[in-house]
C-alpha cells in the first residue's frame, strides 16, 4: 500500500507554480488576492501575477548600467534583419549579371527573404521560453553569420538564395526575443520608452542598407556586402556569448505549462500506485491525514499544483510539445484585442517596406537619375523620422500611462498605452497623401524628403506603441506575442513586396500611396476600437482561460 501524503493544497493556478528554491526575492511584490474555496469548487482557479512572480536575481533589480548594456547589445543584434534585407538591394543588377540569374529568381531571392523573417521567430521564441534567451541569441547570429560568409562565396543563385533563407532565419530571432528581453528587465511603466529606443536601431537598416551596399558595391563588389554582415555579427556574438540571460522560468507560462504536465504524470502514478493497494491517494500533512478523493478536474488541478511545487527545475527537459509554436500562436491569436492591435502593426510594416521599395525606383528613373549613394541618403530622411518617432513616441507612451494611472487611483491596464497614438492618427494619413502627389508630379526633391521624414515619424510614433501594448498585453508569452506580431509583419511586407511596383507601374505613386492612406486611416481605426473595447475582450480571455 502506497499513499501520497501532502500539505493542504492552496487555490491557486497550477500553471503559475514556481520552485520553492527560487521563491525569493529582494523586491517586494502586492501578492495576488485569493479566492475563496467555493469559486474554486465553481471551476475557476485564480491567476496570481506571473511578470512578478518571485525569482532569484531578478533581472528589474539590475544596475542601470546593466540594462544599458543588455538594451544596446540587443538593438544592436536587431540590425541584422533590416540591414539584412537592405544592404543586398543596390548589388541586385551585379548578382544578376555575375550568376545568370533571371529576374525571377532574383525576385524571390528578395521576398523569401521577408517571409522567413517573419515565419521563424515562432520557433525561436517557443524554445527562449523554454531554454533561455542566451541560447537563442547565440544560435540565430552563429546561423547568420555562417550563411553569411557562404552567401558572399556563392557562385550559383540557388546556393545564395538558400543561404538568404538561413541569413533571414538567424536574423529574425532578435527582432522577437530582443523585445521579450526589455520585457525581461524593464517594469511595465518602462517599456514605451526603452522599447522605442530599441527599435529606433533597426529602423536605420532600410535607409543605411541601401547607403552601404551601394558604397561596398561601387568599391569593392556584392559579395562585400555579404562579408560586411558576417564581419558585424561577430562582435555580437561575443556579446551575447558574455550576456547574462534575463529569462527566468517562473515568469514564463510555456515553462509553468511544462512544469504542471510533469506534475500531472507524477501525480497520476502516485495515484496508481495508491490505488492498487485498495487505498485512496492521500493529501494531507501530517496532522491532518484526511483522505481527498481525486473525483474531479478542480481537484486534479489543484493537487498538481501541489506536486508541481516540489519539483525542481532541473527535472523539467523541453520536449517535442514545449517548441511546438502553434499552441501558444493560437493563444495569442484567439483574443480579440490581440487580433485587432495585430493588423495596424502588420499594415505599419508593410507601408515601410513598401515605400522604401518604390521610392529606389522612382529616384533611379527620370527626372532624378539618382545613383544608389544618393537614393539611400534621401531614404535615410525615412530612418531618421523613423528613429525620431519611436524615441519619442515610446517616452510619450510611458508618460501617458503615468498620467492616466494617477489618473485611475494608481491602476493601470495595457490599453492605456495605446491612448499615446492618438497624436500621430491625424498625422499619418495626410504625410502619405503629401508623399504620394509629390512623388507622382515629381516635384523637388526636398518635398519628398520632407514627406518621408513624417510618414516615418508618424509611422513608427504608432508603432512603438502598439508594440509595447502587444508585450504588456500577453504577460508570460511576451516573445510568442512578438513572434506573432513578427508573423503578421513578415506576412504583411511580403504581399507589399510582391504587389508594390505592379501597383506603381499600373496607378503611379499617386494612386498607390493614396491607397496607402486610406489603409492608414483603417489602421487607426482598429487601434481606437482596442482602446475601447479592447479592455474588455482582454479580460473576458483571460477569465476563459482560467476556467
Amino acid at each position: 500500500m502506497s499513499t501520497f501524503h501532502a500539505d493542504p493544497l492552496p487555490v491557486t493556478q497550477p500553471s503559475s507554480i514556481h520552485s520553492p528554491t527560487l521563491s525569493q526575492s529582494s523586491r517586494s511584490h502586492e501578492p495576488a488576492a485569493e479566492k475563496p474555496d467555493a469559486y474554486a469548487a465553481q471551476g475557476v482557479i485564480d491567476k496570481p501575477d506571473i511578470e512578478h512572480t518571485a525569482v532569484e536575481d531578478d533581472p528589474r533589480e539590475w544596475s542601470w548600467t546593466r540594462k544599458k548594456a543588455t538594451l544596446a547589445i540587443v538593438a544592436c543584434a536587431a540590425m541584422c534583419a533590416t540591414l539584412g534585407a537592405n544592404i543586398y538591394n543596390p548589388a541586385i543588377q551585379q548578382i544578376q549579371d555575375e550568376l545568370h540569374a533571371t529576374s525571377q529568381e532574383i525576385s524571390l531571392s528578395l521576398s523569401v527573404f521577408i517571409i522567413v523573417q517573419g515565419t521563424t521567430p515562432l520557433i525561436w521564441s517557443a524554445i527562449s521560453e523554454v531554454k533561455g534567451r542566451k541560447l537563442v541569441y547565440l544560435t540565430s547570429i552563429a546561423l547568420f553569420s555562417a550563411a553569411c560568409v557562404v552567401g558572399g562565396l556563392s557562385k550559383q543563385i540557388g546556393l545564395l538564395i538558400g543561404m538568404r533563407i538561413v541569413q533571414a532565419s538567424g536574423a529574425s530571432a532578435v527582432l522577437s526575443i530582443g523585445a521579450a528581453t526589455l520585457a525581461d528587465i524593464f517594469e511595465p511603466r518602462e517599456r514605451g520608452t526603452m522599447m522605442g529606443i530599441y527599435y529606433a536601431a533597426p529602423l536605420l537598416g532600410p535607409s543605411l542598407g541601401p547607403l552601404l551596399g551601394g558604397v561596398l558595391t561601387q568599391v569593392w563588389s556584392w559579395r562585400a556586402t555579404f562579408y560586411f554582415l558576417a564581419a558585424f555579427g561577430v562582435p555580437l556574438w561575443i556579446s551575447f556569448a558574455l550576456f547574462k540571460d534575463t529569462f527566468r522560468e517562473e515568469r514564463s507560462l510555456s515553462y509553468q505549462s511544462a512544469l504542471r504536465r510533469l506534475a500531472l504524470r507524477q501525480l497520476e502514478k502516485t495515484s496508481r500506485q495508491g490505488t492498487s493497494g485498495q487505498q485512496t491517494p492521500m493529501v494531507g500533512n501530517e496532522h491532518e491525514k484526511r483522505l481527498v478523493p481525486l473525483n474531479n478536474v478542480v481537484d486534479i488541478e489543484l493537487a498538481a499544483a501541489k506536486v508541481a511545487q516540489s519539483q525542481s527545475t532541473a527535472d523539467v527537459h523541453l520536449s517535442l510539445m514545449d517548441v511546438n509554436p502553434f499552441p501558444p500562436l493560437w493563444k495569442i491569436l484567439k483574443r480579440k484585442n490581440n487580433l485587432a492591435i495585430l493588423f495596424p502593426s502588420g499594415l505599419l510594416f508593410a507601408f515601410a517596406y513598401s515605400i522604401s521599395y518604390t521610392c529606389s525606383k522612382t529616384l533611379f528613373a527620370a527626372p532624378y537619375h539618382y545613383n544608389a549613394l544618393k537614393v539611400g541618403l534621401v531614404l535615410l530622411s525615412f530612418g531618421i523620422g523613423s528613429m525620431a518617432g519611436s524615441i519619442l513616441g515610446g517616452r510619450w507612451s510611458d508618460r501617458m500611462l503615468a498620467r492616466m494611472k494617477a489618473a485611475n487611483g494608481g491602476r493601470s491596464y495595457p490599453e492605456m498605452r495605446l491612448e499615446s497614438t492618438k497624436l500621430c492618427m491625424f498625422l499619418l494619413p495626410p504625410s502619405v497623401i503629401a508623399y504620394a502627389w509629390m512623388a507622382q508630379k515629381h516635384v523637388h526633391i526636398a518635398g519628398l524628403v520632407v514627406a518621408l521624414f513624417f510618414s516615418g515619424f508618424a509611422s513608427i510614433w504608432i508603432y512603438a506603441s502598439t508594440l509595447a501594448y502587444i508585450v504588456d498585453a500577453n504577460n508570460g508569452r511576451s516573445s510568442t506575442a512578438v513572434a506573432t506580431n513578427s508573423f503578421f509583419r513578415g506576412t504583411a511586407g511580403f504581399i507589399a513586396a510582391e504587389v508594390a511596383v505592379p501597383l506603381q507601374t499600373a496607378i503611379g505613386d499617386g494612386g498607390l500611396y493614396t491607397i496607402w492612406a486610406g489603409l492608414c486611416v483603417l489602421l487607426d481605426l482598429m487601434i481606437l476600437l482596442v482602446i475601447w473595447r479592447g479592455e474588455g475582450w482582454r479580460r473576458a480571455a483571460e477569465a476563459k482561460e482560467r476556467r
